[in-house]
């Protein structure tokens, strides 16, 4: 039998398939956080944007032999032995990728979207170089030019904001900065921008001064898999995503671009800014763009948006002022200010009473960084639990009696009769988008 050919029948558990009485016998400190988290996602309502339930076959590939694999480098070009295997593993995860997409280059190595992120200024920027992107105040994120961030302190940064009527941005006024600061780089996307952004006026200024395009699309590629927001690939040089938002896989991130920027991509990734990759994450990825390619996954990206629009409309019937006016995609973001709290008050509220989700600053905030207006809430976790748009009115009237001061036990007590509806550890069945989402942690105890 050749060495290839040595794969444990898939008709039996195989060996190496971790035990929960293994790790609770070897380190039961870890075990009990471990189940407690378990039991802090069963319990309560997951409305982090950035946060969603991985499959069982994603978090089944996590914990799997490939973990323990060494594989700097490229697929047929590894700095090791013995990566036959993970090597096709890396390549179904690129074309998987490029076919979801319709991408003409794939790099799923980063660690994370900031590591991808990372990649793209050292592929197409050097320091102090302009590089123009969305305000951190605005709806745009720490790599985007932050002060705080390395973003901001290697590369010079050119912040466009939203327009003050609107909420949105005004293609006019970034045209007319980008003519005046000639950035290296042009990014649009954000971490807390509700609505859909026109990639193609994009495209024409970053053409019209001789720009790199990035679309920094972390948020919402879950949602152009589904075909449910438009793609950003084709308008693009380079597009940057994590894959475990709306993509709903493993943590970590994704690189899409141009052929002609392929070496340059590759590069700024492996040798420049990171080793060896993670290949149980990078399988992960694999398996996460297959479920993303099946018919439910468009189910699911349509129930993600139909749930924001209902919570965003809730929350208004509370009093909430929705920046923007709405939603487009899986975020919303509210304005706290006519019901008298700021977000961190009502972040710290909502999380006493089992209901997780941020503050986000509004544009134009009067309030400080720390303690701004407004939150974020993503429907993304709670879509794949298989809560519909009539459980959103049921959580922004518990959100909205959490901001209000009302006893959290009271509140908790109403949520565990809604996630006993859509448990997050279902035992058997099946979620939305084709696969169960929990699958059960802790065998023999909770939740499961």
């Amino acid at each position: 039998m050749r060495r290839d050919e040595r794969i444990s029948p898939l008709s039996t558990t195989p060996s190496w398939v971790p035990e929960w009485e293994d790790l609770a016998a070897a380190d039961p400190e870890i075990a009990d956080i471990a189940d407690r988290e378990a039991g802090r996602l069963a319990a309560g309502l997951q409305l982090i944007a950035s946060e969603n339930h991985a499959s069982p076959a994603v978090r089944a590939v996590l914990a799997s032999p490939l973990s323990m694999k060494y594989a700097e480098g490229y697929v047929g070009q590894r700095f090791y032995p013995g990566c036959e295997h993970v090597d096709r593993a890396e390549e179904l995860a690129v074309q998987r990728a490029r076919a979801l997409f319709g991408a003409e280059h794939a790099n799923v190595q980063p660690h994370s979207g900031t590591s991808a992120n990372l990649a793209v200024y050292a592929a197409f920027a050097k320091p102090d170089d302009p590089v123009m992107a969305l305000s951190l105040a605005h709806g745009g994120h720490l790599t985007h030019g932050a002060r705080i961030s390395f973003s901001g302190a290697w590369f010079t940064p050119v912040p466009y904001e939203v327009d003050r009527a609107t909420e949105q941005i005004d293609y006019e006024a970034v045209r007319e900065i980008a003519r005046i600061h000639a950035p290296r780089i042009i990014v649009c996307g954000g971490t807390a921008y509700p609505r859909n952004i026109d990639y193609q006026a994009f495209r024409e200024i970053a053409d019209e001064i001789e720009a790199i395009l990035w679309v920094d699309a972390a948020h919402i590629m879950g949602l152009v898999a589904g075909g449910e927001v438009p793609n950003p690939v084709p308008f693009a040089d380079v597009v940057t995503t994590t894959t475990h938002k709306t993509l709903r896989g493993p943590r970590g991130g994704m690189i899409l671009c141009r052929g002609e920027h392929a070496r340059a991509i590759d590069r700024a990734v492996f040798p420049f800014s990171q080793s060896g990759p993670s290949m149980q994450a990078i399988a992960a990825k694999a398996v996460a763009l297959r479920e993303a390619s099946q018919p439910a996954f468009k189910d699911y990206a349509r129930g993600m948006i139909e749930n924001a629009r209902a919570l965003a409309d809730a929350l208004a019937g509370h009093g909430a002022r929705l920046v923007s006016g709405g939603t487009d995609t899986h975020i919303v973001v509210a304005d706290l200010q006519p019901l008298g709290i700021d977000g961190a008050r009502a972040e710290d509220l909502c999380a006493r009473a089992g209901i997780y989700l941020n503050k986000s600053a509004v544009p134009f905030d009067p309030m400080p960084p720390r303690t701004p207006s407004g939150i974020r809430v993503g429907t993304a976790a709670v879509t794949t639990q298989g809560f519909g748009a009539g459980d959103m009115v049921e959580i922004a009237g518990l959100i909205a009696r959490a901001c209000r001061g009302e006893d959290p036990g009271r509140i908790a007590a109403d949520i565990a009769g809604l996630v006993a509806r859509h448990p997050a550890f279902p035992v058997g069945g099946s979620a939305p988008g084709g696969s169960d989402p929990g699958g059960g942690i802790r065998r023999g105890g909770s939740p499961a």
